[in-house]
């Protein structure tokens, strides 16, 4: 009977702890993607904080991009962001449209379409999927798609 009641228990905690991380995420998806989507372009991109930037991206990160196709290291996405940063225009990120669904328990994805603007001037439209991981009660970019970039005149 100990056992039965142990296994009962042993269940009953892990399904409680699966539903409450799952109410963790549902409770106002949009508006913490929103605000890690600001971080991380507002604040980390834009104005070239790169501690910010690490903290947001994930240590196994994967980017694909149709112009350089698949990056897994996140040493060379840190390289590109400080080579960037070290440019004498300033690059920043405008976000046009978004939606974002939740995945689970795992975390959300976040699709859209965003513009590059070179020293305040349109240069680039493209369209993004980025994966958010929910992970130690932190919000991390894991995968992100960037493509059909097209210039802009």
């Amino acid at each position: 009977m100990k056992k039965y009641l142990f296994l009962f228990l042993l269940f009953f905690s892990a399904s409680l702890s699966n539903l409450l991380y799952s109410q963790n995420l549902d409770d106002n998806l949009q508006g913490k993607i929103m605000k890690m989507d600001s971080l991380l372009f507002d604040v980390a991109f834009n104005e070239c904080n790169l501690t910010l930037y690490k903290k947001i991206m994930s240590q196994n990160l994967e980017f694909y991009d149709d112009r350089t196709g698949l990056n897994t290291s996140i040493e060379k996405e840190i390289a590109a962001f400080e080579d960037r940063c070290s440019k004498p225009f300033k690059l920043t990120r405008k976000l046009i449209e978004t939606n974002i669904h939740k995945l689970g328990a795992f975390g959300a994805v976040q699709t859209g379409i965003h513009i590059f603007l070179m020293d305040g001037k349109p240069v680039e439209v493209s369209k993004f999927i980025t994966v958010w991981e929910f992970i130690n009660d932190q919000w991390k970019v894991k995968r992100v798609i960037s493509y059909e970039h097209k210039p802009l005149e």
